[in-house]
């Protein structure tokens, strides 16, 4: 208990010193985190720890690491819900270091304030430890709109077939789908299309009018470009296809897999150029856009899933996984 409170003191200091980034050392091994402490509802809070062994134990265990973190509001009871969880996976191992990482995707209902980030991880196989890092939850305001559909756009948003739920359940399957060993992509995303124009914007809180007189409330899972039909569209990052296909709802469509649990998601496209089980890069063309499906005009809908969570893709636009910051 002494060893894990002089720990969490110590990790604490280091992060009023350096917000997103701490180092601690043992005789065992060494370890830095780099995360982030500021986020707004819809974004992530992503950590990656990279563990150094200082024995011959340690890097015998070489591979072995992991862990899971957890995301509380501070000062909750005991027993509230967490904002959210997720394991850590490995994205690099060799014998001079392990590197694990982790995103957890924030609700963008998730209300404003103080966090605890707390981690429980296990270095190169050994005994359990726990730390603690702070994060702050900003104010963030989303778009409210009332949509108007055509009776063609209707039927589609009321549409009940098996069909229909067939395809909602697979694809469902998919996003709730964690493989550790997907890991493709941990640089910046790049979007899909150079084009500045968006018609939506991620989390906006929406409103259907249907032409029968009726309504219904939805939340816009993603970002839609106004493009014209026939604009390509391309992998924001490497990764596998493991969707690619004509759907009710969404019209030809595309997901990709980047990281476990992490998924793009491309609609509304008037002819695709990838197949189901085919590896692109980033950069690569997967179709061109369009207007088919449930859609009132063309344009690009473009959507980031983590852990099932639609989460703001501009978020993953930066070095979400700090590649490019660990390796200064």
């Amino acid at each position: 208990m002494k060893k894990a409170l002089l720990f969490t003191i110590f990790f604490s200091l280091l992060c009023v010193l350096n917000a997103e980034k701490g180092t601690w050392k043992n005789k065992n091994y060494n370890f830095t985190v780099w995360y982030n402490k500021t986020s707004h509802p819809g974004d992530a809070v992503f950590a990656r720890i990279i563990f150094t062994p200082k024995t011959k134990e340690a890097k015998a265990a070489a591979g072995k690491s992991g862990g899971q973190m957890v995301l509380v509001k501070k000062n909750a009871a005991e027993n509230a819900k967490p904002a959210g969880k997720a394991d850590f996976y490995m994205i690099s191992t060799d014998t001079k270091t392990d590197t694990i990482l982790a995103g957890i995707p924030l609700s963008s209902y998730l209300s404003e304030g103080d966090y605890e980030l707390k981690f429980t991880y296990s270095a190169f196989g050994m005994s359990p430890e726990t730390f603690s890092l702070p994060v702050v939850i900003e104010h963030k305001d989303f778009v409210s709109e009332t949509i108007p559909l055509d009776a063609q756009n209707t039927s589609i948003k009321t549409n009940t077939s098996s069909e229909r739920m067939d395809q909602i359940k697979r694809l469902n399957e998919i996003l709730g789908r964690s493989d550790p060993q997907s890991v493709y992509e941990t640089n910046a995303f790049v979007p899909p299309n150079p084009a500045t124009r968006r018609t939506s914007f991620f989390a906006d809180r929406r409103v259907y009018a249907y032409n029968n007189g009726k309504s219904s409330t939805s939340l816009h899972y993603g970002i839609d470009y106004g493009i014209p039909t026939g604009s390509e569209v391309r992998a924001c990052g490497k990764g596998k296809v493991v969707m690619a296909e004509n759907r009710i709802s969404t019209g030809w469509s595309v997901c990709i897999e980047h990281l476990p649990g992490l998924y793009s998601l491309y609609y509304h496209m008037s002819s695709l150029n990838v197949k189901t089980g085919q590896t692109v890069n980033q950069g690569d063309l997967v179709g061109l856009s369009g207007a088919t499906g449930l859609a009132t005009g063309p344009h690009l809908h473009w959507e980031i899933r983590l852990n099932m969570e639609a989460v703001s893709p501009d978020f993953f636009t930066g070095d979400f996984t700090f590649e490019k910051e660990s390796s200064r």
